[in-house]
């Protein structure tokens, strides 16, 4: 689906593309490749709306993920400050972010239209403009961050507007009301005649939890039902984006109620995850939990979807030399982690969205982002460069002995983060503060 085969080339994009092919003068291909996924997401994926708006999809599936659309501008926001056009389309996709959360903000994707396409036999409250309605944290957190990574990249406030003010509301109301999940929530989730991982049990309230301080979540970034309610990564994402609330509502709005309350929020989820979320293991000492139910269970995992235990760093809300990461790194990319695959095309972190075996492209790009050493950043651009199948994209998963075996041949998302990650081996970074 080609969304865009009007939209010009802005000549900033040009110049990037050209800035990375002679940076990587010795190694044609892989700047090839980065050409292509940076302008395959430009060209297939962005369409500019009539009243200002940016509507975005994910690659092959015909709907607006706020995770992924977030995601697959961000590269560009390097460019923003110098593009007018680029900020205005990353303002745009804000703006109907933002509108989506206000329509809905339970849900995770949602139509260009009120067509009713999608999951509209799922047993949840659905309407016409939601494709799906699994309740995922990050999907709220991404908005966010993007919103807070135009201003500090460009200079830019417009995004901050009455649009934003609501959805930032509606998202600080459901984050408090989740955290009391089995008493406060009203949202319910089922679908009929499909694997476990895309229904939540108990008649879709999912898995019994208790009041921890952290807020809960119904499905992982990888669209899959939680084992338990509390997803430690995604509220960690939570945490940063409360921190960039606090310091818009401080520096840009002047709403000191908006800025006390998720200053208060975001304390007591933190305080769930040093509570909840750490565990001290018999080999790796002290580590982050993937999930937690407050009643004793975890869940000592990595999934390959972002937020991620690996991604702590790239979230923002560790150092990558902080001792708790550390230990997490080395259990998540070891046998330790169930998902983590080794084979002999390459070894990485999969996902149980997808076949047993299979390696992601998003968690080795993650990988690579918070690497502390080049010759371990380089290793992975060159296992980026070798597993594309000859097809110069990213795909979803491919498989560990065989990188021809792949799912998606086009995926947006896992695109635009080999981009963001080559960029950084050529010291090309979005700022982030």
């Amino acid at each position: 689906m080609k969304l865009s085969s009007n939209n010009q080339i802005p000549q900033a994009i040009k110049e990037l593309i050209a800035t990375i092919h002679e940076k990587l003068g010795d190694r044609p291909r892989l700047a090839g490749m980065f050409e292509k996924c940076l302008l395959n997401t430009w060209n297939t994926t962005i369409k500019r709306k009539p009243d200002g708006t940016t509507f975005v999809i994910t690659g092959d599936i015909p709907a607006m993920w706020l995770r992924d659309s977030a995601a697959q501008v961000r590269p560009y926001l390097i460019l923003a400050s110098k593009d007018e056009t680029i900020a205005d389309m990353i303002q745009g996709l804000i703006d109907r972010q933002f509108a989506y959360i206000q329509l809905d903000p339970y849900a995770n994707a949602f139509n260009e239209t009120a067509a009713g396409q999608g999951h509209q036999d799922d047993l949840t409250k659905m309407n016409p403009w939601i494709w799906e309605r699994k309740y995922e944290i990050d999907s709220l957190c991404y908005p966010i961050q993007l919103s807070y990574l135009l201003w500090k990249n460009t200079g830019r406030t417009s995004q901050f507007n009455p649009n934003f003010v609501t959805g930032v509301r509606r998202i600080l109301e459901l984050w408090s009301r989740e955290q009391n999940h089995e008493s406060d929530s009203a949202y319910r989730f089922q679908r009929l005649n499909c694997p476990p991982t895309d229904t939540l049990i108990r008649d879709g309230r999912g898995s019994l939890t208790a009041f921890t301080g952290m807020t809960w979540s119904g499905f992982r970034p990888s669209d899959d039902a939680c084992e338990y309610g509390y997803l430690i990564p995604a509220n960690m994402f939570a945490v940063v984006a409360l921190r960039y609330v606090e310091e818009i509502a401080h520096e840009v709005l002047g709403d000191i109620e908006m800025e006390t309350a998720a200053s208060r929020l975001r304390a007591q989820i933190d305080e769930g995850i040093r509570e909840y979320g750490i565990v001290q293991h018999p080999e790796f000492g002290d580590v982050y939990v993937y999930e937690a139910d407050g009643l004793g269970n975890v869940n000592l995992m990595d999934d390959a979807n972002v937020p991620s235990l690996l991604s702590i760093p790239y979230l923002g809300y560790a150092e990558a030399d902080d001792p708790v990461y550390l230990n997490t790194r080395r259990l998540i990319l070891s046998r330790e982690n169930p998902y983590y695959y080794e084979g002999s095309a390459a070894a990485g972190i999969g996902s149980p969205h997808t076949p047993e075996r299979y390696i992601w492209h998003i968690a080795l790009a993650i990988q690579g982002m918070t690497a502390t050493s080049r010759e371990e950043q380089k290793g992975l651009l060159d296992l980026l460069e070798r597993t594309d199948a000859g097809t110069g994209f990213m795909h979803e998963g491919f498989h560990v002995d065989d990188p021809g075996q792949f799912t998606r041949p086009w995926f947006s998302w896992a695109n635009m983060m080999f981009c963001e990650f080559l960029l950084m081996t050529c010291d090309i970074s979005v700022k982030r503060s």
